[in-house]
């Protein structure tokens, strides 16, 4: 979902293309993720697979018009991606949730330390002397 809205933010005929450099790089290193992330999804032996990924390791070029066209190719790339995936029946793997242990507060942990020292003291006290 969010590799579709980033591709419609560079592809789509009403969004103009980013004026700054740096506008650029983020929706480039965006795509880059993206493509990453649905590189393990893919098959692996797809060809729109090695070329995005040849496409995401090449480093952006400079100038107005290189830095552009790189990104739109980016942008196709990905759209490519989310294509085979959604033709091999392949869904994104949902991430799966962790057990979050119950963390005591500060207050419990002193209260359990005074309840284990006072029976220590009275077990002490109870003993008998010799």
């Amino acid at each position: 979902m969010a590799a579709a809205e980033t591709v419609a933010l560079v592809l789509d005929k009403d969004s103009s293309l980013p004026e700054s450099a740096a506008d650029v790089e983020e929706l480039a290193r965006r795509l880059r993720g993206h493509i990453s992330q649905l590189g393990v999804v893919v098959p692996p032996g797809a060809s729109t697979l090695r070329g995005a990924q040849q496409l995401a390791s090449a480093g952006l070029p400079d100038g107005y018009m290189p830095s552009r066209v790189h990104l739109v190719k980016l942008a196709e790339a990905t759209q490519e991606l989310v294509a085979t995936m959604q033709a091999h029946g392949v869904s994104p793997a949902k991430p799966t949730r962790r057990r979050r242990w119950w963390k005591p507060r500060i207050n419990v942990l002193r209260g359990s330390v005074f309840a284990l020292a006072f029976a220590c003291l009275v077990l002490a006290a109870s003993v008998p002397r010799t």
